[in-house]
């Protein structure tokens, strides 16, 4: 074993060991939980918005009819991946070399206190994009709480727009994710940043328009570093975050495990039993930042239940 994979291997466990010993964290036997592949792929610039226009998405018309986006494309991420990371579709800045897809094992599991969420896969030969210069990897996890109808139906979708940075429209700006229903207009360019008067905003986050995400932030040799935050009218990060998180990256295998209690009392997702949750996941890999990510299409979460995607016991 390399002396950095040694290093990293022992301040995971050691952190792992730290927080088992305050009560936060007590993870489980990952190999005897079951899990589920889950395909992730280049989008490129493909927005919210491109997906709603039928001269552009030619799904656009079986979308606004009511099927959602994994209805049509589960089982053609790899295809979708190839075209869109190739250049040869809606990305005008490809990464030459970048693989179009990256599959992942995903396992959850819980206990009287809190969820847990294990991510392990393979990066493949990945380019350094050099756009973040402080992690190679980012894995991350969108939670709804089921308040954001857009996000059950299309996943991160729901929150990726064409005026958003490094997107079409963005004209330069470095807007970040936002959810469509916070802005005063919405036009196939995107919502800019004029929002909604302050108490409709209110009255959205009332009812539970909003998404949260977590997320680990690696690189090879040191403990991951979590993070999460809530979208609404823009990406805001909890500080301090109430997430925790393990793993190792080793030679572009990476198994991560995030955390977080149940009921957070933060106001974020409070998971209950027979309650069902979407959830989606991106990796950036190669120091790549932004869009030029790797995402996944809607998934579905119960906890002590059945009829999902996942269920977490």
């Amino acid at each position: 074993m390399k002396a950095s994979m040694k290093y990293m291997t022992i301040a995971a466990v050691g952190l792992a060991g730290s927080l088992a010993a305050t009560g936060a964290m007590a993870a489980p036997d990952w190999g005897s939980v079951p899990g589920k592949s889950v395909v992730l792929f280049y989008p490129g610039q493909s927005s919210w918005e491109w997906a709603l226009t039928t001269a552009d998405h030619p799904g656009a018309d079986k979308f606004k009819a009511g099927k959602d986006c994994a209805a049509c494309h589960t089982g053609d991420e790899k295809n979708m991946g190839a075209l869109l990371v190739s250049g040869k579709k809606n990305e005008p800045t490809p990464i030459a070399g970048k693989p179009g897809s990256v599959v992942a094992k995903v396992q959850f599991s819980h206990d009287a206190e809190n969820l847990y969420v294990h991510i392990t896969f393979s990066e493949g030969a990945q380019p350094n994009a050099k756009m973040d210069p402080n992690y190679a990897t980012k894995v991350t996890m969108m939670i709804n709480g089921g308040g954001v109808p857009e996000a059950n139906r299309a996943g991160c979708w729901g929150m990726c727009h064409d005026d958003s940075a490094g997107m079409p429209s963005a004209g330069g700006a470095n807007r970040t994710m936002y959810l469509s229903k916070t802005r005063a207009a919405l036009t196939r360019q995107g919502g800019g940043d004029t929002l909604k008067p302050a108490a409709a905003l209110q009255q959205l986050r009332g009812g539970g328009y909003e998404l949260e995400y977590w997320q680990a932030r690696i690189n090879p040799g040191s403990a991951p570093v979590a993070e999460n935050g809530i979208i609404f009218d823009k990406r805001t990060e909890t500080k301090p975050t109430d997430v925790s998180a393990t793993g190792t990256d080793s030679g572009g295998n990476v198994s991560v495990t995030l955390t977080r209690k149940l009921n957070d009392g933060a106001g974020h997702v409070v998971f209950a039993p027979g309650k069902h949750y979407t959830v989606a996941f991106a990796i950036h890999s190669g120091h790549a930042a932004k869009r030029f990510h790797y995402v996944s299409f809607e998934q579905s979460l119960v906890l002590d239940g059945a009829g999902a995607d996942f269920v977490a016991k």
